[in-house]
C-alpha cells in the first residue's frame, strides 16, 4: 500500500507539472518559441547527462552506437518530439492554450488510429465507436474554430508518432530522452550561436533572471519525466492511463480561467464529444484489465490445483 501511495504522489506530481506548463512558457518572453525550444534542448542534455552520470547509467550508449537502425529511430523520435515541443511552446505563447489541451485529450484516439494504420491492430467495437466519435468531434470543432484545429491535431499526431517510435526503440525514459536530446544538441547550439551573433539572443541581453529561467528548461523537462518513471513502476497501467487526463484538464482550466480564452457553445460541444469518446475508451480499458486479472488468477489456481493432484503410475 505504501508503494502505491508513493506512486500516486509521483503520478500527480508528474501530470500536475505537465499540466502547469502553460504558466511557465510565458515567463520566458520576450524569447521567441524557437529560442525557447533551442534552450530546452540544450539544457535538457545537460540535466539528463548529470543525472545519468550520478546514477552510473551510461552502458547503454555503446550498445546504441553499434545499432544503426536504433540510431535512426532515435533520430526520428528526436525530430518528432522537437515538432511537438516547438508547437506547444508557440501555441501557449500565442494564446492557444485551450487548443493545446484539446491536442492531449485526443491523443489517445490518435494513438489508437495509428495502431490500426501502422501496426494493423484490431479494434474492439467500443474502440471503433470512440474513434468515430473523436472524428465527429474534429468536424464540430472545425465549425467552432472556423478552421481545422490544426494545432491540436499537430500535437496529437506528433506525440502519438513519438510514442509509436519510442515503443520500437525500447529504452528507459531517461536514457531515451538523453539520446534524443543529444541528437538535438548540435542544431540547437548552432541556432543559438547564430541568434547571438545577430544580436537577437534574449539569453545574453535580458538579465540574469531571464537567463536562469531559460536554463531551467532542462529541469522543467527532466523532473516530470523522473516523477512519471517513479509512478509507472509503482502503479497499474490502468491507473496511469486515467491519470494522463490530468494534464489536459489543468491546461483547459488555465486557458479558460487564467488566460480567459473564448469557449463558445460549439467549442464546448466538440470538447464534450471528445470526453464521451474518452469515457468509452477508459471504460473499455478498465473492463479489459479486470478480465485479464481474473483470467490470470483463474489460470494460477488451475495450475496450483493440477500441481497438487497426486500422480498415478502408468
Amino acid at each position: 500500500m505504501g508503494e502505491q501511495r508513493a506512486g500516486l504522489v509521483y503520478g500527480f506530481a508528474a501530470y500536475g507539472m505537465w499540466g502547469l506548463f502553460p504558466l511557465y512558457w510565458p515567463l520566458l518572453e520576450p524569447a521567441g518559441a524557437m529560442e525557447i525550444l533551442a534552450h530546452r534542448m540544450v539544457w535538457s542534455v545537460v540535466v539528463i547527462a548529470l543525472i545519468l552520470v550520478a546514477l552510473r547509467r551510461w552502458t547503454w550508449i555503446g550498445e546504441v552506437v553499434r545499432q544503426p537502425r536504433r540510431l535512426g529511430l532515435i533520430a526520428i523520435a528526436s525530430v518528432v518530439v522537437s515538432v511537438n515541443w516547438g508547437m506547444y511552446i508557440w501555441a501557449v505563447n500565442s494564446g492557444h492554450v485551450v487548443e493545446t489541451s484539446l491536442g492531449y485529450f485526443i491523443n489517445p484516439l490518435v494513438t489508437i488510429a495509428l495502431g490500426v494504420l501502422v501496426l494493423h491492430e484490431r479494434l474492439r467495437p467500443v474502440q471503433w465507436a470512440a474513434v468515430g466519435i473523436g472524428a465527429v468531434s474534429v468536424v464540430v470543432l472545425t465549425v467552432g474554430y472556423g478552421r481545422l484545429p490544426w494545432i491540436a491535431l499537430t500535437l496529437a499526431f506528433s506525440f502519438g508518432t513519438y510514442g509509436l517510435v519510442k515503443k520500437k526503440i525500447a529504452m528507459g525514459g531517461l536514457e531515451s530522452l538523453g539520446a534524443e536530446t543529444s541528437v538535438q544538441l548540435l542544431p540547437a547550439l548552432g541556432f543559438l550561436v547564430v541568434l547571438g551573433a545577430r544580436g537577437d539572443s534574449t539569453f545574453t541581453h535580458d538579465g540574469p533572471g531571464h537567463a536562469l529561467l531559460l536554463a531551467a528548461c532542462g529541469l522543467v523537462t527532466a523532473v516530470p519525466l523522473i516523477c512519471f518513471g517513479m509512478a509507472a513502476t509503482r502503479l497499474p497501467l490502468s491507473t496511469i492511463g486515467l491519470m494522463q487526463y490530468l494534464a489536459p484538464v489543468f491546461q483547459l482550466l488555465i486557458g479558460v480561467l487564467h488566460f480567459h480564452e473564448e469557449m463558445p457553445p460549439e467549442r464546448w460541444a466538440g470538447f464534450l464529444l471528445v470526453w464521451v469518446a474518452l469515457l468509452l475508451l477508459t471504460g473499455d480499458a478498465l473492463r479489459t484489465a479486470r478480465r485479464s486479472r481474473a483470467y490470470a488468477v483463474m489460470s494460477r489456481e488451475v495450475n496450483l490445483a493440477q500441481a497438487a493432484e497426486p500422480k498415478t503410475a502408468a
